[in-house]
C-alpha cells in the first residue's frame, strides 16, 4: 500500500474563513493537536499576511518535531524571503509558493503573458529552493486553466527544483472525472512529475471537494490538502475527517493509507469548533452530532441487532466512546484523568491540576459530570489560561418593571476595577459595566449565542459572542452552570482578545 501524505491548512487557508480567526495561543493547541494526530504535513499560515501571521508562523515552527512545517508565499522574492525567516526554525520547514495560470487570473489578476508566467515560476521556485530543499509550488486555479499551458507550468516548476507540485481547484469547479483525467495527463506529460510529490488542493463549492480529493488519489496523487471540519474560504475545503475515513473505510476502492490516528478525530474536531466559537452541524459526516444516532424504529431495530447493518464505521474508530462511568463531586483525580484519556485528551501535570481545581468546582454546582462537560472543561481552559483581565464578582438586578442594571468587579494584575451600568437588558447592562472597565477601542456585538452542554436543569451553559472591531472578527467563549456568568465570561474573553 502507498501511503498518501496529509497536508492539513486548517490554521492558513480555513482561518481565512470569515469568522474563523484564531489567535497565537489557540493555533499553537490546534497545531499540537493535529501533530498528534499524524498529519504529515501542517501549513502553518500565510507569513507576509501580518506581524500576528509570522509570529503565529513563527512560533508553530519552534515547537512542532514531527511534521513539515509550512509557511505559504506569492511567488516573489520578498514573500520567500519572509516564508523561510518565519519557518527556518522547524525540524522539517517548507515553503510553499504559488502563481495563477488559468486565463482569467492571468488576464485580470495578475496581467502577465504566459511566457511571464513561466518565466517568474523557473525564477522563484529556484529563488525558494536556493533557501530550502523542500519547495511546493502551486498552480492557482488549475483546474479553468488551459491543459497545454498547465503542463508547461508544471514543467517549469519541476525543472527548477520543487519537490511537490499542487493542483488546486480554487474555485471549486471541477468533477471527479475531471479531476482524474487531469492528474493522469498531467502525470503523462511533464517529465519527471513521477519523482516529486503530486498534491490537490479541492475546494466545496460544487460540494465536491471530498470527491474530487478521493479521484485524485486513485489517479496517483500522492498528497491530499485538506482541514478540518472543511473549513475554509466560502464553502470550504475538503475535510480531513471525510477523505481519512473514506480512505479507513473503503479499502477496496482506495488501496492506500495514511498516517492519521483515527481515534483522534472527534476530539481535534470539538477543538476546532470550540476555538472558532461554532456549534458542530448535527449532520456533519463523521464528526456531527447524528453521524451514530438512530431514531427510526427500523434502524434501531437494526442497530441492536448488529451495528453493521446502518454503520459503516465504528464510533470508536474516529474517537466517540461511551462510558457508563459516573463522575461526581466523590470523583478522584486518577478517574477524571483516566477518563479526559478516553475521551482523547492527554494533560501535563499542571494542566491537570487547573483543571481538576475546576473540576471540583463544577461537582459542587452539578450532580453528575458527563463526557460533554469534561470536554467542555478542556476546551474552555485554552480559552482563559493568561488572560489579562478576569472576572472577580457580579450582582444583576433585572424585572419587567425595573431598569436593568448590572455591578461588575474585574481583576487586573492585582487591582479590582468595578463599575455599575444600565441596559436594554441584564446581558447588555453588564456588558456596558465591562465596557467602562476596560476602555476598549470602538467595537460591537456581531453575535451572541449561548447553548447547553449537557442535559438536566443543572446543566452548563457555553455562551459565545463574536466581537468586531478594526475589520476583524474576535470570538470569546464563557462557560457555566449559570447562564449570565457564562455570558459575562465570554464577553471578558473576546475582549482579552481584542485588547
Amino acid at each position: 500500500m502507498r501511503t498518501i501524505k496529509i497536508f492539513d491548512t486548517t490554521l492558513r487557508d480555513g482561518e481565512q474563513a470569515p469568522g474563523c480567526s484564531m489567535d497565537l495561543k489557540e493555533k499553537l493547541e490546534l497545531a499540537l493537536a493535529l501533530e498528534k494526530m499524524g498529519v504529515d504535513i501542517l501549513e502553518a499560515g500565510f507569513a507576509i499576511a501580518s506581524p500576528g501571521d509570522f509570529e503565529s508562523v513563527s512560533e508553530i515552527a519552534k515547537v512542532i518535531k514531527n511534521a513539515i512545517v509550512v509557511s505559504l508565499a506569492r511567488a516573489t522574492m520578498k514573500d520567500i524571503d519572509v516564508a523561510y525567516d518565519a519557518v527556518k526554525h522547524a525540524v522539517s520547514p517548507r515553503i510553499h509558493t504559488f502563481l495563477a495560470t488559468s486565463p482569467t487570473h492571468m488576464e485580470y489578476k495578475l496581467r502577465m503573458s504566459e511566457q511571464q508566467v513561466l518565466d517568474t515560476i523557473l525564477q522563484m521556485v529556484k529563488y525558494a529552493k536556493g533557501k530550502l530543499n523542500d519547495v511546493e509550488f502551486s498552480c492557482e486555479d488549475a483546474t479553468r486553466s488551459d491543459r497545454n499551458f498547465l503542463v508547461k507550468a508544471v514543467q517549469a516548476a519541476v525543472d527548477a527544483g520543487a519537490t511537490t507540485i499542487n493542483i488546486p481547484d480554487t474555485v471549486g469547479y471541477t468533477t471527479p472525472s475531471e479531476m482524474s483525467d487531469l492528474i493522469s495527463y498531467l502525470l503523462e506529460n511533464v517529465n519527471g512529475l513521477d519523482a516529486v510529490d503530486l498534491s490537490v488542493h479541492c475546494h466545496n463549492d460544487l460540494g465536491l471537494a471530498a470527491a474530487n480529493t478521493l479521484a485524485a488519489i486513485n489517479a496517483g496523487a500522492t498528497q491530499i490538502e485538506t482541514t478540518m471540519c472543511g473549513l475554509g474560504e466560502r464553502a470550504g475545503n475538503a475535510a480531513m475527517e471525510e477523505v481519512v475515513m473514506a480512505l479507513h473505510t473503503r479499502k477496496d476502492i482506495f488501496p492506500v493509507k495514511t498516517n492519521i490516528d483515527t481515534t483522534r478525530i472527534y476530539p481535534v474536531s470539538r477543538l476546532v469548533y470550540s476555538i472558532i466559537g461554532m456549534q458542530t452541524p448535527l449532520n456533519k459526516p463523521i464528526v456531527g452530532t447524528n453521524a451514530f444516532a438512530h431514531e427510526a424504529g427500523i434502524h434501531q431495530h437494526g442497530v441492536l441487532a448488529n451495528a453493521s447493518t446502518y454503520e459503516i464505521m465504528t464510533p470508536e474508530s474516529v474517537g466517540l466512546t461511551t462510558n457508563k462511568m459516573i463522575l461526581g463531586k466523590h470523583s478522584g483525580r486518577h478517574a477524571v484523568e483516566d477518563r479526559l484519556k478516553d475521551l482523547g485528551y492527554t494533560l501535563t501535570k499542571e494542566e491537570m491540576d487547573e483543571l481538576f481545581t475546576r473540576f471540583k468546582a463544577l461537582s459542587d454546582r452539578k450532580k453528575t459530570i458527563n463526557d460533554s462537560d469534561l470536554e467542555a472543561l478542556v476546551l474552555h481552559r485554552i480559552a482563559t489560561n493568561g488572560a489579562p483581565w478576569k472576572l472577580d464578582r457580579f450582582t444583576v438586578n433585572s424585572g419587567n418593571y425595573v431598569a436593568c442594571s448590572a455591578v461588575v468587579r474585574l481583576s487586573h494584575e492585582g487591582q479590582l476595577y468595578e463599575e455599575v451600568a444600565l441596559g436594554d437588558g441584564p446581558i447588555d447592562a453588564a456588558y456596558n459595566a465591562i465596557d467602562k472597565i476596560m476602555n476598549v477601542p470602538e467595537h460591537k456585538l456581531e453575535d451572541y449565542t449561548i447553548q447547553t452542554i449537557s442535559e438536566g436543569k443543572d446543566a452548563q451553559g457555553e455562551a459565545i459572542v463574536k466581537l468586531g472591531c478594526c475589520n476583524r472578527s474576535y470570538t470569546g467563549r464563557g462557560l457555566s452552570t449559570d447562564v449570565m456568568e457564562a455570558s459575562i465570561l465570554a464577553y471578558i474573553n473576546g475582549m482579552n482578545k481584542l485588547l
